[in-house]
């Protein structure tokens, strides 16, 4: 419920420097607001006695007049408090609740136009959200949003684990260093090359005494996404929005508001990532019924492209043109993945061991000539090679009671793929395809706009909202990165925006941290496709002459500890059948872990370096452990003591076995049993980029 606490009137609050303090529920952190002496408003925010935030100027700039930055008066301070539970469709836990206090200030332009901005607080126990909220007004209608004044001012030299503030990409390895040190001009850009003191959000930061800061957004609607310029002098962070092809960053029209700027706060690392504050400042389901949202585990045609054993492309010739190509008489290569004969191999896999999905790529016309052209069309969604048969493969999976999943890359020509997304969806519903993987690798069309700006913020929620009318499930690639919205659109079951776990298949690979990192930064606004589960972890193998070297930075262990520590609803089985068909005692976890949720429990963290999470599976007395390190090999010590009392439970350990390592021994593991129940503690032994996995499943009652 909510409640008013107070209102001040415009005569109280026209004084210059007048501050206005707010406390959260439990008054662990203090949010203080004012104006500077030139009517910039500024806010700065403590928790306990520890600044987390010095004096930070809030503002908007505005393109052809004042803007909302400086010369500012206070009309009205409204202040509110509100404490509800509500239950996600699918998520981490069963109920979450949506405890604050909100400060909401009213701020003015001098002259006579008399403008009006709101500033929208709400302080949580674990952070704050704020955003900036222009009411429906006589003398502001359509205005162009240029860029924001919006602050983080640190109070010291904190560590950060950061990457580059590319307005294109987010796959890149994390960088932990101080934020004095943060440039990004050696490392290579993917798309678009970033700014030496640029960073994306969420940027996770730790001070010397042990507080731990997240700066992120939520509710990332109508509007570019928030990076962040770093001042190495002063430790200052200012907002930076992604432009687009005009160079302005966001066309409005009253009444209208930016997304929340969120800062998650904590003394502990397990409490950051407990933190659900993103989710309650989204927007409810807007879906009328959602029985038909079914998280779940698949297999695909997909690493076997990325390991060089099959293409995506069905011919070597080059040139063509969508519109104009006789495709039935193209000379086959011999080594297209999506043949009807392979992906029923799959079909039968995922039929045998229990999974509900086979995803397929490569199937559909167009992948001769797909990436770097930045050309208009080149796939039209609906159109399969010859060697693809869309009828007989849905009656075939049909009939083994799996279903596939389709894929969409756009080549980054998003109005080609919106011109033919009905015809696309109309085509999967007639074949009995319920799921989407979009993809937008390349430069996006229209010409001049980001990845991240505005006008491919609202094509990508356009789509969720879309999908969501024909009852699809949509997994997006390429895209920018999860603000929480998927409570409001629960179709949207998850996202890449992040480097995967295939860059590990045709780069230098994911560092053994990266695991590590990613629940701190990237997953603190939503589900992550990293595609765990890979066992061949030495990929010369599968091709030796194109995969010489590479390998996964993991041990065979710490892929199945994935499934727990990676959160997401849908999660794939990313290796190929006969790599599970060589260790079908370890893949036995896989076929058995969850991936939708009644309860989470951050056992032990610390970004970049290890991290233990525990999770109930939803409607079950089953638990399932995920423990994982960095390079340093470790002994994690577990209480079990989350177990409910006078339950035994069967544990099913999967461990690094002795001396293996991600780099000279990652296949060896071992597997142990043993009765246990809610006074136990394991001890499990973790090898350099090493995990272990531990299903609890309980025995008879007592």
């Amino acid at each position: 419920m909510t409640r008013p606490l107070l209102t001040l009137a415009a005569a109280l609050l026209a004084l210059p420097g007048l501050a206005q303090r707010l406390h959260s529920p439990s008054h662990k952190l203090a949010l203080q607001f004012g104006l500077s002496p030139a009517g910039e408003p500024t806010y700065q925010l403590s928790y306990g006695n520890r600044p987390v935030l010095k004096p930070s100027r809030l503002g908007v700039a505005v393109q052809g007049q004042s803007g909302f930055a400086q010369g500012l008066t206070v009309v009205r301070i409204d202040s509110t408090q509100h404490d509800d539970t509500w239950q996600p469709v699918w998520g981490e836990v069963k109920s979450i609740r949506n405890h604050y206090r909100e400060l909401l200030v009213t701020l003015q332009q001098p002259g006579p136009e008399q403008r009006q901005v709101q500033v929208r607080f709400r302080l949580f126990d674990d952070g704050l959200g704020f955003r900036y909220e222009w009411p429906r007004q006589p003398n502001l209608q359509y205005f162009t949003v240029t860029g924001e004044q919006t602050e983080f001012n640190l109070p010291a030299d904190h560590k950060a684990f950061w990457i580059p503030g590319d307005y294109d990409s987010n796959e890149y390895a994390y960088t932990t260093s101080r934020l004095s040190q943060v440039d990004s001009s050696p490392i290579k850009a993917i798309e678009q090359k970033s700014a030496p003191q640029r960073v994306q959000t969420p940027l996770m930061l730790k001070s010397a005494d042990g507080l731990y800061v997240n700066i992120h957004e939520a509710a990332l609607v109508n509007y570019p996404a928030m990076m962040l310029n770093v001042n190495p002098q002063t430790f200052g962070l200012t907002a930076q929005l992604v432009p687009s092809a005009t160079g302005a960053a966001a066309y409005l029209q009253a009444p209208e508001h930016t997304p929340w700027r969120t800062v998650v706060v904590a003394d502990n690392a397990p409490a950051i990532l407990a933190s659900k504050l993103i989710l309650n400042l989204n927007e409810p389901s807007q879906l009328p019924e959602t029985s038909w949202i079914r998280p779940q585990k698949f297999v695909g045609v997909w690493w076997e492209m990325h390991v060089n054993r099959s293409s995506w492309n069905y011919s070597d010739a080059s040139n063509l043109k969508l519109a104009d190509t006789d495709w039935q008489a193209l000379k086959p290569h011999g080594h297209h993945g999506a043949n009807t004969a392979n992906v029923k191999r799959y079909i039968d896999f995922a039929a045998q061991h229990g999974l509900q999905s086979v995803l397929v790529e490569g199937w559909n016309v167009g992948w001769e000539d797909w990436a770097g052209n930045w050309k208009e069309e080149v796939f039209d969604f609906v159109t399969s090679y010859p060697d693809f048969n869309v009828a007989e493969l849905q009656q075939y999976a049909a009939a083994k009671g799996v279903k596939l999943i389709m894929h969409h890359e756009t080549s980054g020509s998003v109005t080609n793929y919106e011109r033919r997304q009905d015809r696309a969806l109309d085509f999967m519903k007639a074949h009995g395809y319920d799921a989407v993987k979009t993809g937008y690798v390349g430069r996006i069309i229209p010409r001049g706009e980001h990845h991240d700006g505005q006008w491919m913020v609202n094509h990508y929620n356009r789509t969720a909202q879309h999908m969501a009318q024909r009852q699809i499930m949509v997994d997006m690639h390429e895209s920018v990165r999860p603000t929480g919205l998927h409570r409001t659109y629960p179709n949207w079951l998850a996202n890449e925006a992040a480097r995967g776990n295939e860059f590990n298949a045709w780069s230098e690979g994911n560092p053994p941290e990266h695991e590590t990192i990613l629940p701190f930064t990237r997953l603190m606004g939503g589900p992550m496709d990293y595609t765990p589960g890979i066992f061949r972890l030495q990929l010369e193998s599968w091709n030796p002459e194109r995969n010489k070297g590479r390998q996964v930075h993991t041990t065979l262990a710490k892929q199945l500890a994935l499934y727990v520590t990676m959160y997401s609803p849908l999660q794939m089985a990313a290796d190929l059948p006969e790599a599970y068909e060589q260790h079908p005692d370890a893949f036995q976890f896989i076929k058995d872990v969850a991936v939708d949720w009644d309860d989470t429990r951050i056992l032990q963290a610390e970004p970049g370096e290890y991290l233990t999470i525990a999770r109930q599976a939803k409607g079950s007395r089953e638990w399932y452990l995920g423990a994982i390190t960095d390079e340093q090999a470790r002994q994690q010590t577990v209480k079990l003591d989350f177990l409910p009392a006078g339950q035994k439970y069967q544990a099913i350990i999967y461990a690094d076995a002795k001396g293996a390592s991600w780099d000279k021994n990652p296949e060896a593991y071992q597997i142990r049993r043993q009765t246990v129940d809610r006074k136990t503690t394991l001890k499990l032994p973790l090898a350099p980029g090493g995990g272990a996995a531990v299903s609890l499943k309980p025995l008879g009652a007592n």
